[in-house]
């Protein structure tokens, strides 16, 4: 099994968090040389000159000279690949309008990572009116877009502020997706609101394959919306709900929705860094026989046992 577009692992998710508490970009020495690339726009306007460039460059680099913004240069450089990676560009509303017009004329682009870009809602909603007219790619405009998407099969749009409305009609256009498998909304504080709309998504949506949501300020009572999904959905492989506050009786609820649904196809429930108590692993022993292949991620130590160990070996009085 694979994460979203290079996977979201542990250590990079702690090394992003760090980046977005300082202020600086994730990466290390990647992330510089794209920063130094990016603030360089003479030698990007030079090259977008050279022959066999796409024509979406040209009218990129128009509009980006015309409001100010720094073109990036790594969209530049990928040109017509398949995958395109912008990661940590600090992009904003104004450079996300600019790539919007880009992608308008590119027909080849099929997974988009926007990570960690501040996109805020006129970025989301200049981005979803060109994806919608582009058919290739999949905030409260997103979500339209997402629904209408027929040609990206995976997304990445962490780090992005998709909270509130936003994160709810992203999730609704999720719904009528026929296309995406998989989709990575983490670290954008959808709240219990945004997980209860992802649970309703699940109920219909019969192709997403793997959905990490991990650090979303889901609570217990959002984990048991989400857990309606899962009592349903015969698609979804791998949820990671990671770094969320919904303690062990949220991380029960979702588990015994999953052993509601004997046609699960699930096979990674990561609810690592969240704490989880004796009547969850039990309900965890009994899930696996149900979905034997099924693996469960929680964290490492778990404070009521460690209680219990004390009393055992505190000296007596």
């Amino acid at each position: 099994m694979r994460g979203p577009l290079q996977g979201p692992g542990e250590k990079e998710d702690q090394e992003e968090g760090a980046a977005a508490a300082s202020g600086r970009p994730a990466g290390g020495p990647e992330a510089k040389k794209g920063l130094d690339a990016d603030s360089d726009s003479d030698q990007e306007t030079e090259g977008a000159r050279r022959p066999g460039r796409l024509g979406e460059d040209t009218l990129y680099l128009r509009f980006c000279r015309a409001h100010s913004v720094v073109p990036a240069s790594c969209f530049l450089r990928q040109g017509s690949a398949p995958e395109l990676s912008l990661r940590h560009r600090g992009l904003g509303p104004q450079g996300a309008r600019a790539l919007a017009r880009a992608l308008t004329s590119n027909p080849y682009v099929k997974r988009l990572d926007l990570r960690d870009n501040g996109l805020c809602g006129a970025g989301a909603e200049a981005l979803a009116g060109a994806l919608s007219k582009t058919r290739s790619i999949c905030g409260e405009m997103l979500g339209p877009a997402l629904a209408e998407n027929t040609g990206l099969t995976e997304l990445s749009v962490r780090w992005n502020h998709l909270r509130g409305p936003g994160a709810i009609a992203f999730a609704r256009g999720l719904e009528a997706n026929i296309f995406l498998r998989v989709l990575d909304i983490s670290y954008n504080g959808c709240g219990d609101s945004g997980a209860s709309a992802v649970g309703e998504a699940l109920k219909t949506n019969n192709v997403l394959e793997e959905l990490y949501m991990s650090n979303n300020r889901v609570s217990a009572a959002g984990a048991l919306s989400l857990g309606l999904g899962l009592r349903v959905n015969q698609t979804l492989r791998i949820l990671a709900v990671s770094r969320n506050p919904m303690r062990s009786e949220g991380c029960s609820g979702v588990l015994k929705s999953v052993q509601a649904n004997p046609q699960s196809a699930l096979e990674l429930l990561d609810f690592s860094d969240i704490q989880v108590n004796r009547e969850f692993d039990d309900l965890a022993s009994s899930v696996k026989v149900i979905l034997p292949g099924l693996c469960i991620k929680t964290a490492a130590r778990r404070v009521e046992y460690k209680k219990e160990l004390l009393a055992v070996f505190r000296p007596s009085e």
